[in-house]
């Protein structure tokens, strides 16, 4: 057997709807327009995961600056059912962690998860996230509608660029 090509591609204008389609079978709520609107403008936070050149997954990030911190937000990521533990989650998850490293000036990246998502929670908890919190009632329409809050810190409060690690 061939071994499988797993690259992740740029979202553009002429795919946003491939994106649309995955999140749509692959996440429990649905996004707006805005939110796809904000991701054709995101760059390198939001990819396509594409294996044998079909997609299959998706990341989409965005920077929050909210409480005097820099913090990357992943608002999505998520792969067809078919295609996971095939290391395109591990691959899209890797490709958030470079471009923190490489961007030097973030605090910690953090998301929500439903609180029944074991396997998502499991997920993230391999690459050093942690439950820090549990937002009741965050989802509208969803059953359990509560998240856990996984956080994976990169600095702590106060410390710059270049201080102790």
């Amino acid at each position: 057997m061939t071994r499988a090509n797993i690259e992740l591609g740029n979202v553009t204008p002429h795919n946003i709807k491939q994106l649309k389609r995955l999140n749509s079978v692959v996440f429990p709520v649905s996004y707006n327009d805005k939110f796809y609107k904000d991701v054709l403008e995101a760059g390198e936070l939001a990819k396509l995961a594409y294996y044998n050149d079909i997609v299959v997954g998706a990341v989409c990030c965005r920077i929050d600056t909210s409480e005097k911190t820099r913090r990357l937000y992943i608002m999505t990521l998520g792969c067809l059912y078919p295609y996971r533990r095939l290391g395109i989650g591990t691959l899209m998850v890797q490709h958030v962690l470079y471009y923190v490293e490489q961007d030097g000036n973030f605090d910690s990246i953090f998301l929500h998860v439903q609180v029944n998502n074991e396997g998502a929670i499991d997920f993230y908890k391999k690459f050093g996230f942690e439950i820090v919190e549990t937002k009741e009632h965050y989802y509208k329409r969803i059953e359990p509608a509560d998240a856990h809050v996984l956080q994976k810190t990169l600095r702590k409060k106060g410390q710059t660029n270049g201080n102790a690690e």
